[in-house]
């Protein structure tokens, strides 16, 4: 059917923009002949990381154990979890998933390791890990050099069921950059810190298999580094607002979009869309950076300015002159995909304004 016959709030994808984004980074690994394996926490979606998949991804990316469990029972087969785990609930559910998937594991400091060690021993499980490195996010993991050759020795040397292969990192704090030739700088330093980090490692004859980066903004930049051998872009698959003000997508590039109506119009003042935060998200920018205008960049119409969003309204400013009227439709891109793709139940598919499939946010409040 025709998307005008959606009722609105309608989360969309345009298909022909989102394939074209896979492709886009499928073709800068095989250019560099190294791996990708996207983030899904940004779509949340089984459909798509099959797509990604067949699109040449080697695995998939998730932040937390249930969109682990979600994205197995859909069949994906392959999965790192970025993200340390320490408690016992938590690696039992993950144990659980061994049979089924590949399941790697996230290591950034010795006292996580002998957690992760003390409860596989007993069930004499091997579990593949990676190795988590602090680039400059100063958030979760090891600092580079010395102390994760130190980390690396002791999961190497004092951790028997744990199978060190790699290092892997993420440069989250190219979205503070105020332009590209910091996010380049912020790029190549991901990429170096990695690799001079395994080197290291191996020479003291601790082999490391995988060094991977991610960060959309930054993953054609370290991705380039010689050494590198995996790139893990999430947001790539629909890129929004705040990657656009960064610079690195343009508003062609932006495959998500939220469809809304307009609901009550002050002619010359303002008019209110049914899109409020429940449907938006609060973004602005990441990181402690504001790169973008008001919340969501409204298609077509510059003049539109949507200024400020309680729970079911966005509230916009007119600039100038509007053909905008009561019941008229506009699509709107997200300032951040990842956080409104959790925040509806579904995602309608469409091609050339015609709505072709309607696909589960199957991991949507997965948190755990």
């Amino acid at each position: 059917m025709d998307i005008t016959q959606l009722d609105t709030p309608s989360l969309l994808v345009d298909l022909d923009i989102m394939e074209a984004n896979m492709r886009q980074v499928d073709d800068f690994a095989k250019e560099q002949g190294i791996a990708w394996r996207p983030h899904i926490k940004t779509h949340k979606s089984i459909e798509i990381a099959k797509l990604q998949m067949a699109n040449g991804a080697c695995g998939i990316t998730v932040a937390k154990v249930s969109e682990a469990e979600v994205m197995v029972k859909g069949g994906i087969d392959n999965i790192l979890v970025a993200y340390p785990l320490a408690s016992r609930t938590k690696l039992k559910r993950v144990a659980a998933l061994f049979p089924l998937a590949t399941i790697i594991l996230t290591i950034d400091s010795e006292e996580q390791a002998a957690h992760v060690q003390e409860f596989f021993q007993p069930i004499d499980q091997e579990v593949e890990v990676w190795l988590k490195i602090d680039s400059g996010l100063k958030r979760c993991g090891v600092d580079p050099g010395e102390p994760t050759l130190r980390l690396a020795q002791y999961v190497s040397e004092r951790c028997p069921n744990l199978k060190l292969k790699g290092l892997y990192t993420h440069a989250g704090h190219s979205y503070a950059a105020t332009d590209y030739e910091q996010i380049e700088r912020i790029g190549r330093y991901e990429g170096e810190c990695i690799v001079a980090s395994a080197q290291l490692c191996e020479e003291h004859g601790i082999p490391i298999e995988v060094r991977s980066v991610g960060s959309t903004p930054t993953f054609r930049i370290s991705g380039k580094v010689p050494g590198i051998t995996e790139i893990r872009p999430g947001n790539a698959v629909f890129y929004d607002a705040i990657q656009v003000g960064l610079g690195a997508a343009t508003y062609s590039q932006c495959a998500l979009r939220v469809m809304a109506t307009v609901v009550s119009h002050r002619p010359g003042e303002r008019l209110v869309l049914d899109t409020g935060s429940k449907s938006l998200a609060l973004d602005q920018g990441a990181h402690g950076n504001a790169t973008v205008k008001g919340f969501g960049h409204v298609v077509g119409h510059p003049e539109i300015v949507i200024q400020r969003l309680s729970e079911e309204h966005g509230v916009a400013s007119i600039e100038g002159e509007t053909s905008l009227r009561l019941l008229d439709r506009v699509q709107i891109i997200p300032n951040h995909a990842c956080a409104v793709m959790n925040l509806f139940d579904q995602v309608h598919v469409v091609r050339e304004g015609q709505v072709i499939d309607t696909w589960k946010v199957d991991a949507r409040g997965h948190v755990q």
